[in-house]
């Protein structure tokens, strides 16, 4: 089960990296790949804290296309950030939730 673990935060790390590098659709994938390993896995903390953080930084690359099918995981990200109590986690959400809040 680690080794899934490592790989899905590898392609996390990855499609950050490519969200960074403006390269959206390869970041794309690497989040759904994660996501797809992730869902895979019976549920525990650590697959929770993943979770949050690659649904969270899956929406991050959307809102910066202006794409509105992030909601889902920004919902989802802040789901998995409050359940898991994860610090890095729950500081994405807020952030993410405040700058949500100075949109509207």
């Amino acid at each position: 089960m680690r080794p899934a673990y490592l790989t899905a935060a590898r392609h996390l790390q990855l499609g950050r990296e490519w969200a960074v590098e403006g390269d959206q659709e390869q970041a794309v994938g690497a989040y759904e790949e994660a996501l797809r390993l992730l869902r895979s896995l019976p549920p525990e903390r650590t697959r929770d804290v993943l979770l949050a953080h690659t649904h969270l930084a899956y929406y991050q690359t959307l809102a910066l296309l202006g794409d509105e099918a992030g909601q889902e995981h920004l919902h989802l990200g802040v789901s998995y950030a409050r359940s898991t109590r994860d610090p890095l986690a729950r500081a994405i959400a807020e952030e993410c939730l405040s700058g949500l809040e100075a949109v509207l």
